[in-house]
């Protein structure tokens, strides 16, 4: 733990605006280049900015670990890594279409605290699998430090990824340090032609199998997916799948920037459903984030559905009720998080968290933040620490 009188003059500031907000009652919001102020209420508190903050402090490719403080932009941080033909393998979205990431884009505490992963998760792991350790500032004002510096020095209380996902609710993440990975070897793309159902039937049988299937997107009775791998691993994948199911290859240049698009969340469907929601007005149209188990039967929700994930995160733009979309989740197993929405509705469903859960989550909040001095509701809708 580091105090505020042996903290480097650039954190002394960020630690001065924690204690002088403990002492006001005042509540902060971690912000850096805004690219995630859409996601849920971000518009309670003072803005504590972290974009000074920045810089890469370690960078060891033979090791597969960097190591950058919380306000260094994730375009820096893939440059890097690119130039040694590494990459963050859990591919965070860019969110270009917020018009304070164009040019700039997310800061690598941003990425973290949100939470975010892309198409290949289900096979490479979330954030948090990613996260070797962190320094964070809570609401004390005290800088703590979790985790290790390496893959196999790892020890003790695994906090560090208790910040990934946590909307800067616990405290500042001020550095992480993020386990990379090697470029893939060979990469290729095949769509079938396959119904929702026996898509998702289809999709968990071959992740059973030995096939280097990576990613996956099922939209309009099209499924598309993503092979990586050795090369002769996808190729003789490809060559099955083509000749089995009537698979079609999809050329490199062509391929490249749908995963992209949908990483970014802006393909043609994210685009059609942020049209739809800005159209439709108060009480219209929501675009829907459900996760749900894989193998969980179709919806049945109205609307227009993108399912990823092997069928684990399905994506859908409806105009029905919250209620019914809440209990169409609980019903598949899993929980809805409303994405892109009218500003007026309500942000957080409360029965989203079992009572045992909620209690949880308030012991943790207040044993990081006291004070409240991260309570901005962002999580969980007036959530409060008792």
């Amino acid at each position: 733990m580091l105090d505020a009188a042996h903290a480097p003059i650039g954190l002394t500031t960020l630690v001065d605006q924690v204690n002088d907000a403990a002492q006001r009652g005042a509540v902060l919001r971690v912000r850096g280049h805004g690219s995630k102020d859409f996601l849920g209420d971000a518009s309670r508190g003072e803005v504590l900015d972290t974009r000074a903050w920045q810089g890469i402090e370690q960078y060891e490719p033979s090791e597969l670990v960097i190591k950058a403080r919380a306000g260094t932009s994730l375009a820096e941080i893939e440059a890097v890594l690119m130039e040694r033909g590494q990459y963050l393998a859990f591919e965070p979205p860019r969110w270009a279409f917020q018009p304070d990431a164009q040019g700039v884009g997310p800061t690598i505490g941003g990425v973290v605290a949100s939470g975010f992963s892309g198409p290949g998760r289900v096979s490479r792991g979330a954030v948090r699998d990613h996260v070797l350790g962190a320094g964070v500032l809570n609401g004390r004002g005290e800088v703590l430090r979790f985790g290790g510096s390496v893959m196999k020095n790892v020890a003790g209380f695994d906090l560090s990824r208790l910040m990934a996902g946590s909307m800067g609710t616990l405290g500042v993440i001020l550095d992480v340090t993020l386990k990379v990975m090697p470029q893939p070897v060979a990469t290729a793309t095949i769509r079938i032609d396959m119904a929702e159902t026996e898509a998702l039937v289809q999709v968990n049988q071959w992740a059973a199998q030995p096939l280097p299937l990576d990613a996956s997107a099922w939209w309009d009775d099209l499924l598309v997916l993503r092979l990586r791998g050795a090369r002769a691993a996808v190729e003789s994948a490809v060559q099955r799948l083509c000749l089995e199911r009537q698979g079609e290859l999809i050329a490199q240049p062509s391929a490249d920037p749908f995963w992209q698009g949908l990483r970014d969340h802006s393909d043609e469907f994210f685009q059609r459903a942020r049209e739809a929601v800005s159209q439709s007005g108060q009480n219209g149209v929501t675009l829907w984030r459900v996760s749900v188990p894989p193998t969980a039967a179709p919806l049945g929700l109205p609307g227009e559905q993108l399912t990823e994930w092997f069928g684990a995160q399905r994506w859908v733009c409806t105009s029905a009720p919250a209620t019914v979309v809440f209990e169409a989740a609980a019903r598949a197993g899993g929980h809805a998080q409303p994405f892109v929405f009218h500003q007026v509705q309500p942000l957080v469903h409360e029965a989203a968290l079992s009572p045992v859960l909620r209690q949880l989550h308030q012991r943790v909040q207040l044993s990081f933040d006291p004070h409240g001095v991260f309570n901005t509701g962002r999580l969980h809708a007036n959530a409060t620490v008792s």
